[in-house]
This record gives structure tokens, C-alpha cells and sequence, in this order.
């Protein structure tokens, strides 16, 4: 289960740990940039699978190597000889 954590902004808190407003805000840019930039739009019949795929890239800009290649190449299942 995933645990979500929050900033109180009333008490004037924006950073708790790891914790930031920034996440969210770096994700949904990312988003709206993809989306107008490389597919001009999407359907509402396809917005979760456009959503899942920035979610992988969000998940995964930071790696190491060859970066995202190598990240989906070790999510795919290898069919039994």
C-alpha cells in the first residue's frame, strides 16, 4: 500500500522530508508538455493510458545507464524456453 504524505500550507509548511508541493507540480508539467507537444491531444477513452506512460517516465527520469530502455526492458517478462 502506498503511503501519502502532505504539506500543511496554513502553518505556512512546504517541505517536510521528502515530502514537497514541487513533486506534483514537476509530474503535471511533464504531462502537459507531452501532451501538447509530441501527441496534440488525447481522448478521454485513452487519458489513462497516456497518464500511465508519463507516470513510468516520472518514475524513471533519474536512471542510471540507459535510463529508461534498460528500466522497461527489465519489466518485460521472458517467455520459458
Amino acid at each position: 500500500m502506498f503511503s501519502h504524505g502532505y504539506v500543511n500550507h496554513s502553518k505556512k509548511v512546504y517541505v517536510d522530508g521528502d515530502i514537497h508541493v514541487q513533486s506534483i507540480e514537476g509530474f503535471w508539467s511533464l504531462v502537459k508538455r507531452g501532451i501538447s507537444g509530441v501527441y496534440h491531444g488525447v481522448s478521454p477513452q485513452h487519458l489513462q493510458s497516456y497518464l500511465d506512460e508519463y507516470v513510468f517516465r516520472y518514475n524513471n527520469r533519474d536512471a542510471t545507464g540507459r535510463g529508461m530502455f534498460d528500466a522497461l526492458l527489465s519489466r518485460i517478462e521472458k517467455q520459458p524456453a
